[in-house]
């Protein structure tokens, strides 16, 4: 056993708003792949810069119930099995997540070193990222509470600030001790602590030991320790999840770990992460960090473009064709189509809260349905019927199921289809189809090994997912 093994704690909540569109309540920009010149998502891209890390374990995530099986398949996808990933039923801010992850991390490993990650994170300079956590884990080794700041590059009004006692030197890479946290500031005050060596923007990165943490949480915040200890002693263990008690979690007070730890603690020490770090928190923000044309253009997709200068443009599905446009941010998907101009960017948080409120469902709810067997996408839909593309994964299969008030006609266009119908196997291959009606129990499972994808007609009264009646299911759902 290490003397001190480092377990990252990945932090996965997040409403995925400020990037709307293409990022929704039901599938937030950490589980997206932002950067096309890289086939991998920011939850993916978060492990594996720190893969080079010494004695580095398998990570704990920390998620809400309903992106469990996007994050398990993603960590799948990268052959990494995390130790536990914890299903908060709300998010509480980060005191109470890094809380639960680190009493989960001691019942794991005697004494570890807590690596804790937000998921959605953007770092350009990945070779000098890696030298700077190094360093800061060598200060947690020394029993100082650890966190990264960045250095500013523009009076930023949208960031919390770190004050350290020192000025930080250029390109040397040094732990000083932390002098204040300060809220996001207004204009005249970021542009002070822009030319203010002591003050770096805050990363919400941090490293320390489990049982220092858990020692300060219960000097300064004991109620968060409790609270949490308790939620967790009385938690279900479901597949690969853990699922956090709610009524107990709810006792918890919703408050970051700056707040209640790290503004109280005498053991602060702050690193300057100067890594070409971005939180990608809007349009711009992103734009900021794109590959671009020679006209300052950052596109993706199918686009056409005559006299376009500065301007961000992302096509799902359809073509875009932009003339004599400038500075803006246009985004295309299946349900929905953003025109913003790129100064705007940070009006987009508000603009989808007023979309909730008047109740629409692009607002939340994309298209593509995640579940642990594959996903679904849904294509055309009326008030009696509907159109999806299903696709399931090698080896997986609904669950047997069946519908009171409406009935499905399934055609198989890739893969050989394995399915049963009222104890009747059968099996259908490329452009073959059955139809199951309404009321009958239902299994559709795919025993090859590549996806199968199949179009599904549904045809009834009432088309909502809550029409199912669940009698057996690998994945103990009900």
């Amino acid at each position: 056993m290490s003397r001190y093994p480092v377990i990252p704690i990945i932090l996965c909540g997040g409403t995925g708003s400020r990037l709307w569109p293409i990022s929704r309540e039901s599938y937030p920009k950490q589980y997206l792949k932002i950067n096309s010149e890289d086939n991998l998502t920011l939850l993916q891209r978060t492990f594996k810069r720190i893969s080079n890390i010494p004695e580095l374990k398998d990570p704990i995530l920390v998620c809400n119930e309903e992106h469990r099986f996007i994050a398990a398949e993603q960590m799948r996808q990268i052959d990494i099995i995390p130790q536990s990933i914890l299903l908060e039923p709300f998010g509480k801010n980060t005191a109470p997540a890094i809380t639960l992850a680190a009493i989960t991390a001691i019942k794991n490993e005697e004494d570890p070193i807590l690596l804790v990650l937000s998921s959605d994170h953007y770092i350009e300079d990945e070779a000098n990222f890696e030298k700077v956590i190094k360093n800061g884990i060598d200060y947690a080794k020394k029993d100082r509470l650890v966190t990264f700041g960045v250095s500013p590059t523009k009076p930023e009004t949208g960031y919390g600030y770190i004050k350290s006692a020192m000025p930080f030197k250029t390109k040397q890479i040094e732990g000083i001790k932390i002098d204040e946290f300060i809220e996001k500031p207004d204009i005249d005050n970021a542009k002070k602590f822009l030319e203010d060596k002591r003050f770096l923007w805050n990363s919400g990165i941090f490293a320390f030991k489990a049982n220092i943490l858990i020692n300060e949480i219960k000097n300064f915040s004991k109620d968060i320790f409790e609270t949490c200890n308790t939620a967790l002693l009385n938690s279900e263990k479901d597949l690969d999840f853990k699922r956090i008690n709610n009524e107990d979690f709810a006792k918890c007070p919703n408050i970051s770990l700056d707040v209640a730890v790290m503004e109280k603690t005498n053991l602060g020490t702050v690193l300057n992460l100067d890594v070409g770090w971005s939180d990608i928190g809007n349009w711009n923000s992103l734009w900021e960090i794109s590959k671009k044309d020679i006209h300052g253009n950052s596109f993706e997709g199918k686009t056409y473009l005559k006299n376009v200068n500065n301007c961000l443009l992302r096509s799902e599905n359809r073509l875009i064709v932009g003339v004599d446009l400038n500075d803006l941010v246009i985004i295309e998907t299946r349900d929905a189509i953003l025109v913003a101009n790129k100064k705007s960017s940070q009006k987009i948080k508000q603009v989808v809260n007023d979309l909730s409120n008047e109740n629409f469902p692009e607002s939340k709810l994309n298209k593509k349905t995640y579940r642990p067997w594959g996903n679904y996408v849904s294509l055309v839909e009326s008030n009696t019927w509907q159109v999806k593309r299903i696709e399931i994964k090698p080896g997986e299969s609904i669950s047997l199921q069946k519908h009171k008030k409406r009935s499905e006609h399934w055609v198989v266009v890739k893969g050989i289809a394995n399915v049963e119908i009222d104890n009747k196997i059968s099996t259908i291959n490329i452009n073959e189809s059955i139809f199951v009606s309404k009321g009958t129990k239902h299994r559709l499972s795919n025993h090859g090994d590549e996806n199968l994808i199949i179009v599904e007609v549904q045809i009834g009264d009432y088309l909502g997912e809550d029409d199912i009646i669940r009698f057996d299911d690998l994945y103990g759902r009900k």
